[in-house]
């Protein structure tokens, strides 16, 4: 029997960039874009429609990169609190870190006297990294990490919403509504594939909610839109 060795790829490790990356991209292009589509339907002059384009755009980047930097800030720190209370244990009670370790290690499935072996060489080798990724659960994969997340939140809303602002830009007014609508539908279609693959995850289930819900915005901002237009 041949036995083939490879290191299968995990998508895990993409969570922090991933996550942002995806919830800034949606925001970006549907906010954006249901904002046009409902402004485009009280048909505004082309240079309200730049104004209002741009500054959804730059607004809404700046307020994603703040919004995702104090929220992943907040949890590095409590990491952090952890981490210091861990190592504060392990110098105060060091064998009762080390009781706790094995029993978390016979939770898993391992006898006493070898959870107990694995405790003990782990402990060695760095016992705070041994109780961070086993009793806590932080790792340096899945640590928080606020520049990272903020960076590619704002990178991705405005990869999102260039594409309503440029497609308001130069489309005929006549036209703007149902060509937004159109592009919006087919960028979210590529970002719901594009994340389901990057993060290993079915493509369909991906692509149903990207599209449904983001039917339901332009939708309901074009209604909106409709409504105000006629009682003005």
């Amino acid at each position: 029997m041949s036995h083939s060795w490879h290191i299968e790829p995990h998508f895990s490790q993409r969570n922090n960039w991933l996550r942002a990356s995806v919830l800034g991209a949606n925001d970006g292009l549907i906010s954006t874009a249901s904002l046009l589509i409902g402004l485009a339907a009280v048909r505004p002059d082309a240079s309200t429609i730049l104004i209002t384009g741009v500054a959804a755009l730059v607004g809404g980047a700046v307020s994603m990169a703040a919004g995702e930097y104090v929220s992943v800030s907040s949890q590095a720190d409590t990491e952090k609190s952890d981490l210091i209370k861990e190592a504060r244990e392990l110098e105060r009670n060091p064998d009762k870190e080390l009781a706790e370790l094995t029993r978390i290690y016979e939770g898993r499935g391992l006898n006493a006297d070898l959870a107990h072996e694995v405790a003990v060489a782990l402990t060695a080798h760095n016992a705070l990294e041994a109780h961070a990724r086993d009793e806590i659960g932080i790792t340096d994969t899945m640590s928080a990490n606020p520049l990272q997340a903020a960076a590619a939140s704002a990178l991705a809303f405005c990869s999102g919403a260039i594409l309503p602002v440029l497609v308001a830009i130069f489309s005929p007014a006549a036209a703007l509504m149902p060509t937004l609508a159109a592009s919006t539908l087919a960028g979210l279609g590529v970002l719901g594939y594009a994340s389901a693959k990057l993060g290993g995850a079915p493509v369909k289930p991906a692509l149903v909610r990207v599209l449904l819900w983001g039917a339901v915005a332009l939708a309901s901002t074009s209604l909106i839109g409709h409504f105000l237009g006629v009682q003005a």
